[in-house]
């Protein structure tokens, strides 16, 4: 069946492409105001751009009454956020940070998640995440009325040192990270548990 985009409503759209690119890396960000309020959010229009030099991108949606959230607002004021990634065991306390929250709201306080202090951005790190990438925007894309994509460069990684094979080579243990990614529809998820490798031509 044929589905002509620009025809739909965009809640129709939105549907479409959430159910259908599964699953999504989630970005659980965190960043900082100018003055100095913290603030954590899930996203899953997110993944990596490259790796010369190492870039993610952020898909920031802007609702039609209230505009950017505090993430959104915070990355375009300080130019700076950390994308720390999501295991299993914290999926009920990222799942509390999606609270639609006031403004200002500390949601690294309201999930009773413990912080420590970045090196090169302002915003602090997700103590308990075994990945945290360390960011600086590189560049803001208007892709539309009520949506942006941020560009950011990695200026650095953390990775809990238990799920380091070889750090010289960059061998990672990826299964044992035990990464959830987002689904379909209101609030499914999935674990990366079922694996396969075909050999490659």
């Amino acid at each position: 069946m044929l589905f002509d985009m620009s025809e739909l409503p965009a809640d129709v759209t939105y549907k479409i492409l959430t159910a259908t690119v599964t699953p999504r890396p989630i970005a659980w960000i965190t960043t900082q105001s100018p003055d100095g309020i913290r603030n954590a959010a899930p996203f899953s229009f997110f993944n990596v751009m490259g790796h010369e030099p190492p870039t993610v991108a952020i898909g920031l949606l802007r609702h039609p009454q209230r505009g950017f959230k505090d993430t959104a607002q915070n990355i375009v004021s300080t130019g700076e956020f950390v994308v720390n990634l999501v295991p299993s065991a914290m999926a009920d306390a990222m799942n509390v940070t999606c609270i639609d929250a006031p403004p200002a709201t500390d949601e690294l306080l309201l999930a009773g998640l413990n912080t420590v202090p970045s090196l090169r951005v302002a915003p602090p790190r997700i103590a308990d995440s075994p990945v945290g990438f360390e960011c600086r925007s590189i560049a803001t894309v208007l892709t539309g009325p009520l949506q942006s994509v941020v560009i950011g460069q990695v200026l650095c990684a953390h990775i809990a040192e238990a799920f380091v094979i070889d750090a010289s080579r960059g061998h990672i243990d990826t299964p044992a990270l035990d990464l959830i990614g987002r689904m379909h529809g209101s609030g499914w998820y999935a674990r990366s548990t079922d694996l396969f490798q075909p050999t490659r031509p």
